[in-house]
C-alpha cells in the first residue's frame, strides 16, 4: 500500500497556505454574498501563520500527530469566524492517532481525514443539507468508503475530490441551517456555501501533491 511520509504533509500545508492566499478573495466573495465576508481574509491569515510555524519546525524530531496538533492549534488561534475552530478542529483530530508516527499508510491518510471531518461536525453540530462544508466531506467519504485504497489510491483520492466539488454545487439550491445566513431563508438559495468551497480545494491540494508521487 502506498506510504506517506511527513514531507508529504508539510509540503501539503505549504501548498494549503499558497492557495489560501491565491483564493482568499473568490472565498470571500462567497462568503460577503451570504455570510461575514471574511472566509477567505480569515483562511488566508491563518494558514500564514501555519507556514510560519513550518519555518521553525524540529523536522526530525516532530511526529504527524504533533505537527498536527500544531497546525490546528495555530489555526484555532489566529482564525476567527466559524472557520478557525472547525478548520482548527480538523487537523488536531486528524492526528490524534499518530503519536510517534513519521508516516502512514493510504488507509490511515483516509481515516485522519475522516477524523477531522467527524471533529467538524460535532463542532458545528451540522448535517448533510445544512448547506455548510459537510455537504462537500460527508458524500466525499461516502465514495471514499467503497473505493479501492489498497491497489487504487490515486484513483480513489480523485473520486472523493470530484464527489467533494460536487457536494459544494448541490449546496446552491440550499436553504442555509448553520451560521449567520440562517437569517437569509429563501435568499440563500443560489448562492454557494464558501465553506464547501474551500473544503474540497484544500483536499484537492492533497491530490496534487499524491500525483507527484504515484
Amino acid at each position: 500500500m502506498l506510504v506517506l511520509n511527513k514531507q508529504f504533509f508539510v509540503d501539503s500545508l505549504l501548498s494549503m497556505a499558497e492557495l489560501a492566499e491565491e483564493q482568499r478573495d473568490h472565498w470571500t466573495k462567497l462568503d460577503s454574498d451570504i455570510g461575514d465576508g471574511d472566509h477567505g481574509i480569515n483562511l488566508s491569515i491563518g494558514f500564514r501563520a501555519v507556514a510560519k510555524q513550518l519555518e521553525t519546525l524540529d523536522f526530525e524530531s516532530t511526529d504527524i500527530a504533533s505537527l498536527y496538533k500544531k497546525v490546528g492549534m495555530t489555526l484555532l488561534s489566529k482564525v476567527g469566524g466559524a472557520s478557525g475552530p472547525l478548520y482548527g478542529s480538523f487537523f488536531m483530530k486528524a492526528g490524534t492517532h499518530l503519536d510517534g508516527e513519521h508516516e502512514v499508510d493510504f488507509k490511515q491518510f483516509t481515516q485522519m481525514i475522516q477524523d477531522g471531518v467527524d471533529a467538524i461536525a460535532f463542532r458545528g453540530k451540522a448535517s448533510l443539507g445544512d448547506k455548510t462544508m459537510l455537504d462537500a466531506f460527508l458524500p466525499g467519504l461516502e465514495v471514499l468508503s467503497h473505493s479501492d485504497l489498497e491497489n487504487e489510491p490515486l484513483a480513489s483520492f480523485e473520486a472523493f475530490v470530484a464527489r467533494m466539488k460536487l457536494g459544494s454545487d448541490e449546496t446552491i439550491p440550499l436553504i442555509c441551517k448553520k451560521g449567520r445566513a440562517v437569517r437569509l431563508g429563501e435568499r440563500a438559495i443560489g448562492h454557494r456555501d464558501p465553506g464547501s468551497e474551500s473544503a474540497w480545494m484544500l483536499m484537492n491540494v492533497y491530490l496534487e501533491q499524491l500525483r507527484k508521487i504515484v
